[in-house]
């Protein structure tokens, strides 16, 4: 009698008609919708782990828990001359679910502007109306009640989401101290209540809706949501722990398709061939990586990897664009329960696992709510920011035009985002044992600040590159002219994050300042300056975008419909994709990309006559 198939006989076996590269949070949302068809045969490589039952995945109280570790791809940036030379690690996720197991859960879009802002870019299909639909297939929203929303105010439109997705979303059951406060101290500053921040404006204060499943109070990620409930199909085939190290690539009359992939599974290499499409879905990090090491990019970093030119495309790797985040630490009211107080105090820990296994509810419940966008006007003299946008040189491209646009015009945009929580989240600042903290984030969301991901040359030893060695990861902080308003942007929000935390009645349980530490003329606050503060302390908030940006011919990688310029039968699916950043955190977006990709490799699959 012989030995069973292994998991690696069985993909290799399968007739493929689409092979997706990278099972996180575009990849499995595009494998599960072209399994729906049952005339395609989906594989899917992934180069983590299948864990649905770790509690630091799946416990909403434990977010953070993974990074930096067997989850974690653990890449980190070159060195940042605008950071004082500071290296930021950047957490990727290496598990099924990709970095939608590993973040913090918040659910929210970017404002109407943005998404047209890519169709402006010359993306038809891609402006805010298009996307919508997208959007909200993606979800299924738990309303909440409407004693929840009075007390919580957690608002919403029903009209702007989904009802039957499989991302399960919802508001938190419980709240930590600081958030019964955060809505009246912004009121008080002139911050209105956004109550349909879904809508196409996400300008305001509100609570955060998460991707939480509300019965148990877990984490609803693509693994779960969209992989779970079909991995019994027969026409879908996964296979973790395997890093693909190339796109296979034919020349055919001086045209190049894709073909399969080589990929790496417990040290050997394999080949698997595709007879329809492979869909690259690696995200903004591995999916220019990939690229590269395939022969499509730049001939300059292609030659220096000791690597076939393929197709010439320098924009591969380049435009990237990141979210910058400084975090303002203050310590608040011994009492206040925190989750970072559960790290140090092995007894409360205990008590609330127990709670939280037997209940649902609780601390482990609760992840940051208190959040708010708002336009730099608003703290800003609107004269000021128009000089600054009349300022900048001439535009080099229709991006930097559209961002020089967003200052001097009068754009109602979310250009910064505050949010308020519990504990200390700055990787810079020591907790003093016996104090407890909270965490003001300041996040800037259109950054001028472009940079790049490229892989690196040559081993010392002369060996070409390969997907085991890490891109070169540099994102350019705050540098050149437009870094440097950046900075001076970044600047600014620290005096009005300090003065919101400084307002009543949040300040009532604020103790004093711990970081930035205070200054010695406490009258004097209007007068700090944080450059040289923010400069050292500023890291990512872990949303790279652009490195594979859709557009249409030179300076691009991807048309409209995701194809990688230059290669038949080859796209590529995730937040690389996006040629502007937006104004909200990523995850919603990456799941209607790929639900919108989906959609489009069905559309040409039916087009072309199938199989």
């Amino acid at each position: 009698m012989g030995s069973l198939p292994t998991e690696l006989d069985l993909f290799l076996s399968s007739a493929f008609t689409h092979l997706i590269i990278g099972g996180g949070t575009a990849g499995l949302t595009v494998a599960a919708r072209l399994a729906e068809n049952k005339e395609l045969i989906v594989g899917v490589l992934e180069a983590g782990p299948a864990d649905y039952h770790d509690p630091r995945i799946n416990v909403p109280g434990r977010f953070c828990e993974t990074l930096d570790t067997e989850y974690d791809w653990q890449f980190a940036t070159v060195p940042q001359p605008g950071l004082n030379h500071r290296t930021v690690p950047w957490a990727r996720g290496k598990v099924l679910g990709g970095s939608s197991a590993l973040n913090i859960m918040t659910w929210n879009r970017a404002c109407k502007e943005d998404y047209d802002a890519w169709e402006e870019l010359g993306n038809q299909g891609w402006g805010w109306d298009s996307l919508l639909p997208f959007f909200k297939r993606s979800e299924k929203l738990h309303e909440s009640t409407k004693e929840h929303q009075l007390i919580h105010q957690s608002h919403f439109d029903a009209n702007f989401h989904g009802t039957e997705g499989p991302i399960q979303t919802s508001y938190s059951s419980q709240y930590g101290a600081s958030h019964p406060h955060w809505h009246q101290t912004l009121h008080s500053l002139g911050v209105d209540i956004n109550r349909s921040h879904f809508s196409g404006s996400n300008v305001g204060a509100w609570t955060s809706l998460t991707s939480i499943e509300p019965e148990r109070r877990e984490r609803s990620y693509s693994a779960t949501a969209y992989y779970r409930p079909n991995a019994g199909r027969p026409n879908l085939v996964l296979l973790t722990g395997a890093t693909v190290q190339e796109v296979l690539l034919e020349s055919t009359d001086g045209e190049w398709s894709a073909r399969g992939a080589r990929f790496t599974y417990q040290g050997q290499d394999h080949l698997v061939n595709v007879q329809g499409e492979v869909v690259v879905c690696a995200g903004s990090v591995q999916s220019p990586q990939l690229l590269e090491l395939s022969g499509i990019g730049s001939p300059q970093i292609l030659k220096e990897a000791a690597l076939e030119v393929k197709v010439d495309n320098p924009a591969v790797g380049e435009n990237l664009q990141d979210h910058l985040m400084t975090c303002m630490v203050y310590e608040i009211d011994p009492t206040i329960p925190t989750l970072e107080s559960l790290r140090n105090d092995p007894v409360a820990a205990k008590a609330a696992d127990h709670e939280y296994h037997t209940s649902r509810t609780g601390i482990r419940t609760t992840v940051p709510n208190s959040v708010a966008y708002l336009p730099f006007s608003h703290y800003l003299d609107p004269d000021h920011l128009k000089a600054i946008g009349r300022s900048m040189s001439p535009a080099t491209g229709k991006r930097e035009e559209i961002l020089s646009r967003r200052f001097t015009c009068d754009q109602n945009l979310g250009q910064i985002e505050f949010n308020f929580d519990l504990s200390n989240y700055s990787p810079i600042f020591q907790s003093e044992p016996g104090k407890k903290y909270a965490t003001m984030l300041q996040m800037l969301q259109y950054p001028f600040s472009k940079g790049s991901i490229h892989i690196p040359p040559t081993r010392e030893d002369g060996r070409r590159t390969t997907a085991d060695d890490k891109p070169v990861i540099d994102p350019k902080y705050y540098l050149g002219e437009g870094g440097k308003v950046d900075l001076e942007m970044m600047a600014s929000a620290q005096k009005f994050a300090h003065k919101i935390v400084s307002s009543q009645p949040l300040a009532d349980i604020i103790v004093a300042r711990a970081w930035p530490p205070p200054t010695k003329n406490n009258n004097d606050d209007e007068e700090e300056d944080f450059t040289e503060w923010v400069t050292d302390n500023t890291i990512t908030d872990w949303h790279p975008v652009g490195t594979c940006a859709m557009g249409p011919g030179e300076g691009y990688v991807v048309d409209e419909r995701l194809r990688v310029h230059g290669v038949k039968g080859l796209r590529v699916c995730d937040a690389s994709i996006m040629p502007l950043q937006i104004s909200a955190h990523l995850q919603a977006t990456v799941y209607a990309i790929g639900e919108k990709g989906a959609s489009m490799i069905l559309e040409d699959w039916k087009r072309r006559g199938g199989m």
